[in-house]
């Protein structure tokens, strides 16, 4: 069930949130705080080191020495929180890990820590998601 509310903001705030709206494409700014509004939540789990999903992106060197052996011993040590893996060739040298996460916020944030920090990874981001139950 959608409920109506009315805010009121400066001319100057609502000029750069339209140039927001317009910038990612949204239909309207209905659309726009809602994303916004789900997004502070998803901060606010992971703040709170309650349940949560993520997913962690590396780009590395597979030349690197013990490099792979590595990444994958440190996700053998956090099993627990690993959904599934994805592993792409780049191309000669690189290759993209792609990890989905899913536990508590401080568990998540310290694997992608630990590998994130391998001598060789050379690009990778922890992308902060929501398990959904707020969302109800």
């Amino acid at each position: 069930m959608l409920k109506r509310f009315s805010i009121s903001i400066e001319e100057n705030l609502l000029d750069i949130f339209d140039e927001h709206i317009q910038e990612r494409q949204y239909n309207n700014r209905s659309e726009a705080i809602r994303d916004l509004i789900r997004k502070a939540f998803t901060k606010k789990e992971w703040e709170a080191d309650k349940e949560v999903m993520g997913v962690i992106n590396l780009v590395y060197d597979h030349h690197q020495h013990q490099l792979q052996e590595k990444v994958t011993e440190i996700q053998h040590d956090f099993h627990g929180l690993i959904v599934s893996t994805t592993h792409v060739h780049m191309d000669h040298h690189n290759c993209l890990e792609v990890i989905i996460v899913k536990g508590k916020a401080k568990e998540v944030q310290e694997l992608s820590d630990l590998l994130l920090a391998q001598r060789g990874v050379r690009d990778g981001n922890l992308a902060m998601s929501t398990t959904g139950k707020f969302l109800h």
